[in-house]
């Protein structure tokens, strides 16, 4: 399936799920309590957190201490949480983000595990894992930040398709690699961000697909910033969170009569086209 065919595929998930606005405050309360934990439970296994997403979900919503877990796994799972509820609220915002933002994203992550590193840039300079790439040095992070947050609102940027600059964006910032732990969480909280503010769903990077995510990263760092790699991935991963939104509207009582019609619709849009790919 071609980049152009999978962002047309979007547009069109996009137009119907616009067609349900605004969503009924049970349906918002639904989404909410599925993506905090879909989100949080992904973002953090693929940064090695052992916790399951039932676990993850039982931490979030009973506060319940898992067995054989350490205390970090369960507060990353708590600021990983409230990174989400920050990120959400300031995408109801009309405000520019800039490194304050990005830095109280990290701030959120990390403060309850590394309140000394949280939100501050590294000091030391590091290398990709597994890899020769080498990310900038500490010294010109300051510098690359300011950059990063003058192009993140640039006219250039947002003329770029909704979740094309999103996926750029999440690249940008683990390429520059600020911080020395969180990056890969602060920057698909970032992604996000932008996403919703556009009027999509949060998007999950699965960590089903945590290789071919990170080797895809990797792919782009050591190619020129060939990014086809990750645009194909974080495109499927953006048509499955439309689909499954879209399915849950859909039989919502609320959206009964024209939920049918649509159900209807995009049963027959997947039947013709073959499905939407793994997301």
């Amino acid at each position: 399936m071609n980049y152009q065919l999978k962002l047309e595929r979007i547009d069109k998930l996009k137009t119907w799920l616009d067609e349900f606005r605004p969503f009924a405050p049970m349906i918002v309360a639904e989404l909410k309590k599925l993506y905090d934990v879909q989100f949080t439970y992904n973002s953090n296994a693929i940064e090695g957190n052992t916790l399951t997403q039932s676990e993850t979900e039982l931490v979030l919503t009973k506060g319940i201490t898992i067995g054989g877990k350490t205390l970090d796994e369960h507060l990353e799972v708590i600021g990983h949480k409230e990174a989400i509820d920050y990120v959400e609220n300031l995408a109801q915002r009309d405000t520019e983000i800039n490194e304050w933002e990005i830095k109280q994203i990290h701030n959120l992550i990390l403060r309850k595990i590394n309140p000394e590193e949280a939100g501050n840039y590294r000091t030391l300079d590091v290398m990709a894992a597994g890899t020769n790439y080498h990310y900038p040095p500490h010294y010109l992070l300051s510098q690359l930040m300011h950059d990063f947050a003058i192009w993140l609102n640039s006219a250039s940027a947002l003329r770029l398709h909704p979740v094309e600059y999103a996926t750029l964006a999440h690249y940008r910032l683990v390429s520059i690699h600020p911080f020395r732990d969180g990056n890969g969480r602060t920057a698909r909280l970032l992604m996000n961000l932008l996403l919703i503010r556009s009027g999509y769903p949060i998007v999950v990077i699965r960590n089903q697909i945590r290789n071919d995510y990170i080797n895809a990263l990797a792919y782009g760092q050591q190619n020129q910033d060939d990014l086809s790699q990750l645009y194909d991935l974080v495109f499927d991963a953006t048509i499955t969170s439309l689909v499954e939104v879209l399915r849950l509207l859909v039989t919502a009582k609320s959206n009964r009569e024209k939920g049918q019609d649509f159900y209807q619709e995009i049963t027959d849009f997947l039947d013709s086209s073959g499905g939407f790919g793994n997301g």
